[in-house]
């Protein structure tokens, strides 16, 4: 059994570099396109396994070419895929990155990963109880997450909840959650609350305790992290090793860091250390699980 157990979904993601998002009936021209695995909670599954932990990925792929390209994606990283194969096909998703800044935006189609059911998390069931953190995002179905963070809890097993993308949950979920970990945006979306500095995320972490989460981390971009368990706050500065190439997969760069260093026995705040150098490093390089750093480069930015 591995120490960390992450459902979520793998994408193959086309990345088009380009001045500008085209208008519709519009053609832009491009300056750049890349084919690299991505998915949250693969991205955050090889950022994890490369920061040195023991990994198990619960997902669906299809039977493609797509799903090839996540074979040699987590065997390459060290990444158990604990998961399964189907004939529906592999997800992908629409990145655009901003040729003059690295900023992206993306459209995500989960393909077979977005057929994940709660009877699926019952049959994943003994790898997610034989860990010692369990992850979720949301970009598989919603039911699915937390049918899988409630299999977690009963076993007492830590849980992580990175509410990506942006969604509406309820307190019965968040109160499954040991530790939540939204950026500005999803924070507000969660809270009501504006987010735009540390203030603000001490303010929004609040709040997301007050409707049930354990403990809070908003991501801040270059602000860094804030943390919030109701006894202790902290707030941890980004850590920068180069220029910024593409911010593509910075967050679950953030995860998978952290991840790691807690099913470790890290405390709080190693683990954050841990979690920002894993991002700043991934930040300097392009593309998503081809940008996570090795224990070896996050020990040495630390």
């Amino acid at each position: 059994m591995a120490d960390i157990a992450i459902l979520g979904i793998f994408a193959a993601d086309t990345a088009y570099r380009a001045s500008r998002l085209p208008r519709i009936g519009e053609t832009v021209l491009g300056e750049g396109f890349a084919l690299n695995p991505g998915g949250k909670g693969s991205n955050q599954a090889v950022a994890a396994a490369r920061a040195g932990g023991d990994v198990a990925f619960l997902s669906k792929i299809g039977r493609d070419t797509f799903g090839a390209l996540a074979r040699r994606t987590w065997d390459e990283a060290g990444v158990a895929f604990a998961g399964d194969e189907t004939d529906d096909p592999t997800g992908a998703a629409f990145i655009f990155v901003d040729a003059q800044n690295g900023d992206n935006a993306i459209i995500v189609n989960p393909g077979a990963a977005g057929t994940i059911t709660p009877a699926d998390l019952d049959r994943w069931g003994p790898t997610i109880r034989g860990a010692k953190v369990f992850v979720t995002q949301l970009e598989q179905p919603l039911d699915a997450a937390r049918r899988g963070l409630e299999i977690a809890r009963a076993a007492g097993v830590r849980t992580v909840l990175n509410p990506a993308p942006a969604a509406d949950l309820s307190d019965e979920m968040l109160a499954l959650c040991d530790l939540v970990t939204p950026n500005e945006s999803e924070a507000a979306l969660l809270t009501g609350l504006s987010v735009t500095g540390p203030a603000d995320a001490e303010a929004a972490a609040r709040a997301l305790r007050a409707r049930g989460a354990g403990a809070v981390i908003v991501t801040l971009g270059e602000l860094g992290a804030l943390y919030h368990d109701g006894d202790t706050v902290l707030h941890i500065p980004a850590l920068t090793s180069g220029p910024v190439v593409e911010t593509t997969g910075a967050g679950d760069a953030f995860n998978g860091g952290l991840v790691t260093a807690l099913a470790a026995g890290q405390s709080i705040e190693r683990a954050l250390r841990v979690a920002s150098a894993t991002a700043g490093l991934s930040v300097t390089r392009a593309g998503a699980a081809p940008s996570m750093p090795t224990r070896e480069e996050i020990d040495r930015l630390i």
